[in-house]
């Protein structure tokens, strides 16, 4: 995205926000960050203060455009206040795990104040033996998985000692608003977006015009490629295909289930598939067994995956991902097949021609009602996403990480299954939907049974 533009959110992003007018849509994502002991308060506010000086979005807020003439902008917060968002609790006597789990589902549920940077991180302490948590709260506008790590960076160290940072970075300076300001801007920005696409369009039309010429077979074989591509991603869904999971409802429930990284990359490579490929083959075998558990027999249950666009001159932070939605084979017992199955699928995904045109569909998406697209992603059975996180032991101000578990938002689908490798272990954040999954234990449960049918096959 040409610089110019950087300041508004993708068309994407907006057709995000746009979504939270139902409550039930919000892109809300929670982490949950396990130590070992209490942070160094005074550090830990240092650090945080100093990854959003670096991170500027950290500090801005999304301001709706004059009647909606352009996507929502980031602008500098000028009442921006660090302890609002960076907060400090204690849980009650006694507590521990399910008392954080359940503090940080509930801050899941809650909305943010649009009025504000959406983020808000709160430090945890007060679980058993000393042991302390970090619950991280943000919008999916503000960062992806992958975004989310690269601001963390700024924040952990290698050691409990860490490193002295130097001098703290200035914070981004308030500009003076024009009258009318708001307005010329949006209008500019579409000018400048309608010359961008314009000039990208001129600089494709030799290329097109050539090919066209040379193989007109072959250029009208692409366009329909791209246009049945295109169908695919954006066409409409009018059922749900687990007949258990059909209930919607605000209530969300954590969970958390662990595997070893070295353990479900082998399983996946036994069969020439990758650690992905085992994971969701491993959630597929667990949605199997939890509709078995409620004498339901499924061939296949509708997921979608969010998939990279990050750049790798892209920002850090920021939303990059596009999602792909396909049917997934849960009704394959043998998992050596399942993985084959899962491996085929996500490599056609990947290289879906739609892909290349998200921000064209989101822009097209946004002129729908709400309603539409709501009844549409509450048709949807799952979410799955694997963020790659850190390869090795990181520290939070003299306190070391013990597990980091990320929870995506549900979306309207009946639950969300998010993993992210930290030092070893894929730490797999299970968000449901309390309608749809009333029993989340079992949910987990079979979960974990699904992944060691896949863990069975290693060699």
């Amino acid at each position: 995205m040409p610089e110019e533009l950087s300041q508004h959110v993708s068309e994407t992003d907006a057709f995000t926000l746009q979504l939270e007018r139902d409550p039930g849509l919000r892109a809300t994502i929670v982490a949950v960050a396990l130590l070992d002991c209490s942070p160094d308060w005074d550090r830990l506010v240092e650090r945080v203060n100093r990854a959003t000086r670096l991170v500027p979005t950290f500090r801005e807020k999304l301001v709706v455009s004059p009647l909606r003439l352009a996507t929502p902008r980031w602008v500098p917060d000028g009442d921006f206040d660090l302890s609002w968002h960076l907060r400090r609790v204690r849980l009650p006597e006694g507590g521990d795990l399910p008392e954080l789990l359940d503090l940080a589902r509930i801050a899941a549920m809650d909305a943010f104040d649009h009025d504000r940077p959406l983020w808000e991180f709160t430090l945890v302490e007060g679980m058993a033996d000393g042991r302390a948590a970090l619950v991280l709260k943000v919008h999916h506008a503000l960062t992806d998985g992958i975004g989310g790590v690269q601001v963390a960076a700024h924040v952990v160290d290698l050691d409990r000692a860490g490193v002295e940072m130097g001098p703290m970075p200035a914070a981004a300076k308030l500009g003076r608003g024009l009258p009318f300001g708001d307005l010329f801007e949006a209008l500019g920005y579409d000018l400048r977006r309608a010359a961008d696409l314009g000039r990208g369009a001129v600089r494709a039309a030799p290329a097109a015009t050539l090919g066209a010429v040379r193989n007109p077979v072959g250029t009208a074989s692409d366009i329909a490629a791209d246009l049945l591509s295109v169908w695919r991603m954006v066409r409409p869904i009018t059922f749900t295909r687990s007949p258990v999971m059909r209930d919607r409802r605000l209530e969300r429930h954590f969970e958390m289930v662990d595997v070893a990284v070295s353990d479900l990359h082998d399983a996946g490579a036994a069969v020439g598939a990758t650690l992905n490929d085992a994971f969701v083959a491993g959630i597929a075998g667990g949605m199997r067994l939890y509709h078995e558990h409620h004498c339901a027999c499924i061939s296949e249950l509708r997921v979608t995956m969010p998939i990279s666009v990050r750049a790798k001159d892209d920002a850090a932070g920021g939303n990059h991902v596009t999602l792909a939605r396909f049917d997934l084979p849960v009704g394959v017992t043998d998992p050596r097949a399942r993985m084959a199955s899962v491996h085929e699928i996500c490599q056609k995904e990947r290289h879906e021609p739609a892909i290349n045109h998200s921000e064209l569909i989101a822009a097209a998406l946004n002129l729908l009602p709400v309603g539409v697209t709501a009844g549409m992603l509450r048709h949807v059975d799952l979410l799955a996403s694997n963020v790659p996180g850190f390869d090795i032991p990181v520290y939070v101000a003299g306190a070391k990480v013990e597990g980091f578990y990320p929870f995506g938002a549900t979306l309207g689908s009946a639950a969300n299954i998010t993993l992210m490798s930290y030092d070893g272990t894929c730490n797999i954040g299970v968000n449901t939907d309390v309608g749809a999954v009333p029993d989340p234990e079992v949910f987990a449960q079979c979960l974990r049974d699904g992944f060691a049918e896949v863990l069975a096959v290693r060699p």
